[in-house]
C-alpha cells in the first residue's frame, strides 16, 4: 500500500473526526454525565461486540448491549436507530412505524458527513453531530429498562457504560429530540 494509511474507526484516527473522542467524553464530564470508559480491540459488529461483553453487565444484570443503525429513506431523511443488539429488523415494514418512506443503509460517506464517525462507530453520542445535520433519532423504547447503556465514543476501540437518565441529559444538551419506539 506504500505511504497510504487506512482511516479506520479507531482511537488512532480520533483527530481526524468532526469532534475526536477525547473532546466528547470531555464534553460529557463537563456536562456533569458521568460514564465508565472500557478500553478494547475495535468492535465493527454485533458479533465482534459480543467477544468482549464479558467486560460489561450482562443483558440480565440490566447491561443495554445495543446496535445503531444509519438509515436513510428515499426522501434523503437521515435516520440513527438505537436498538437492542439482537433485535431483528425488518427494513420493509419499518417505515410505517417510523413513518418515513423506503429505508436503505446510509453510505460510509454519508455516515462521515452527517454523524461525524466512520463505520463500526455510530453510537447515539453522534448525535452531537447528527443534530446539525437533522439526523432523526429513534431508539427501542425497551433499552429504557436497562441499567446501563454500553455506547462507542466516536470510536470502535472503546465503550462508554452511561446510565439512560445519563444519556437523555446528553440529548437535552444537545438539543436531541429522540423518539422512543415499541419494535
Amino acid at each position: 500500500m506504500g505511504d497510504l494509511e487506512i482511516i479506520d474507526a479507531t482511537s488512532q484516527h480520533q483527530n481526524s473526526l468532526p469532534i475526536s473522542s477525547d473532546e466528547i467524553m470531555a464534553q460529557l464530564n463537563l456536562w456533569h454525565i458521568q460514564f465508565e470508559r472500557f478500553d478494547h480491540v475495535p468492535l465493527k459488529t454485533v458479533e465482534d461486540s459480543k467477544k468482549v461483553q464479558s467486560l460489561f453487565l450482562s443483558s440480565e444484570q440490566g447491561g443495554g448491549h445495543i446496535k445503531n443503525l444509519y438509515l436513510r429513506d428515499h426522501k434523503k431523511q437521515n435516520i440513527l436507530l438505537v436498538t437492542e443488539q439482537d433485535r431483528k429488523i425488518d427494513l420493509k415494514t419499518l417505515p410505517a412505524l417510523l413513518g418515513t418512506g423506503r429505508l436503505s443503509f446510509g453510505s460510509a460517506e454519508r455516515l462521515f458527513e452527517n454523524l461525524g464517525v466512520r463505520p463500526g462507530a455510530v453510537t447515539p453520542l453522534s448525535m452531537i453531530t447528527g443534530v446539525s445535520h437533522g439526523v432523526a433519532l429513534f431508539i427501542d423504547s425497551e433499552l429504557r429498562s436497562c441499567h446501563t447503556l454500553y455506547v462507542h465514543p466516536l470510536v470502535n476501540d472503546r465503550t462508554l457504560a452511561i446510565g439512560v437518565d445519563e444519556l437523555e441529559l446528553f440529548f437535552s444538551k444537545i438539543s436531541a429530540e429522540p423518539t422512543w419506539l415499541t419494535l
